[in-house]
């Protein structure tokens, strides 16, 4: 098996199914903490009401996907997926694979109201864009601060699954995982809410109304049932933030490429660091003396044993800030440091 490898964000992506306008899909398993309070939560929730109000929060992305046009008939071929109101103006977050090769767009709200969509923003990194509609006072949804995901809490699914007729269509689950990874850039959150081609882009919600995440992918194969997977709320908004103040998703870059352990690919709990593969020529690694096969054990004293948990580290830092790395090269254990750039 070939061992993952990414230059500074960038793991490799295993092709599975979305759930949305285009295919792809990902996951990893940790050790899970199981909440004791799902069933009670279920039973206490008004489901309806939660919803109810988040559908306000909801709409369904249509448009005409690209290459259709020697179709002789092609007025009813048409692409569509889910996305989440994120400002009162117009501002809608979708999945980037849904409008990627979508033309046309038209946003539906949850009143029927019609609005032609310009995609703004675009992250496929993150598999994240935002969406800009002409409109004024439209319902936000709430998005879950510093939340802590529990395997067993209930969730729920909404978006638009097959059909644009069938938008805001809604289905209850419970969170299966937490901290999903393999061959995703940032961890996922791994539920059995019933998600088909449609949903991508559409919120999961907690029995508050809180996005916790945004739904993204399933894997569909003979005998598995009811796995798919959300982008947590906390990545979703660590995007959007980089989307209305950069332009785009800033992230560090330092040049150099890493490679997980087999027991990290595989799955297997581990510890082991990360490998250097390959170094850019004239990059912030090369300048601050990394080598191929250099072991990397931490950042800023943060360790990480796969390309995910360093993804993750690295959304604390900006182009331009100065990092400490814990290295063993040629046999011994040193610290350099490291000056990110922009990404090239």
């Amino acid at each position: 098996m070939e061992r993952k490898k990414g230059l500074l964000a960038k793991g490799m992506l295993m092709i599975m199914f979305t759930v949305g306008a285009s295919q792809g899909a990902y996951a990893q398993g940790n050790v899970p903490v199981v909440s004791k309070t799902s069933y009670a939560s279920i039973v206490e929730a008004d489901i309806p009401g939660v919803v109810a109000r988040v559908s306000a929060s909801v709409v369904a992305i249509v448009g005409k996907p690209e290459g259709n046009e020697s179709v002789r008939d092609n007025r009813f071929n048409l692409a569509h997926g889910t996305g989440v109101i994120v400002k009162a103006d117009g501002w809608i977050l979708t999945n980037a694979h849904v409008v990627k090769d979508m033309r046309n767009l038209t946003v539906i709200t949850v009143d029927g109201k019609q609005y032609g969509g310009t995609v703004t923003n675009m992250d496929e990194e993150s598999d994240l864009a935002l969406v800009k509609i002409q409109a004024t006072g439209l319902q936000p949804a709430k998005f879950a601060s510093n939340y802590a995901i529990r395997v067993g809490e209930p969730v729920i699914a909404i978006g638009t699954p097959i059909s644009v007729s069938l938008r805001n269509s809604a289905t209850l689950g419970i969170i299966s995982g937490a901290n999903r990874s393999v061959s995703s850039t940032y961890r996922l959150i791994q539920t059995d809410a019933s998600i088909n081609p449609g949903n991508s882009g559409g919120p999961l919600v907690n029995v508050k109304g809180e996005v916790v995440g945004i739904n993204s992918m399933k894997f569909v194969s003979v005998g598995i049932d009811n796995l798919s997977f959300a982008i947590p709320a906390d990545t979703a908004q660590y995007v959007m933030n980089h989307f209305f103040t950069y332009g785009k998703v800033n992230r560090p870059y330092w040049g150099a490429e890493l490679e997980e352990s087999w027991a990290a690919v595989v799955g297997l709990p581990t510890k082991e660091p990360l490998r250097i593969t390959r170094i850019e020529p004239g990059s912030p690694a090369a300048k601050a003396g990394f080598q191929v096969g250099d072991v990397i054990y931490s950042i800023n004293q943060a360790p990480f044993s796969t390309l995910v948990e360093f993804n993750e580290l690295l959304k604390k830092y900006l182009p331009g800030q100065t990092v400490e790395l814990m290295v063993q090269s040629g046999g011994d254990m040193v610290k350099r440091k490291v000056q990110f750039t922009k990404q090239p």
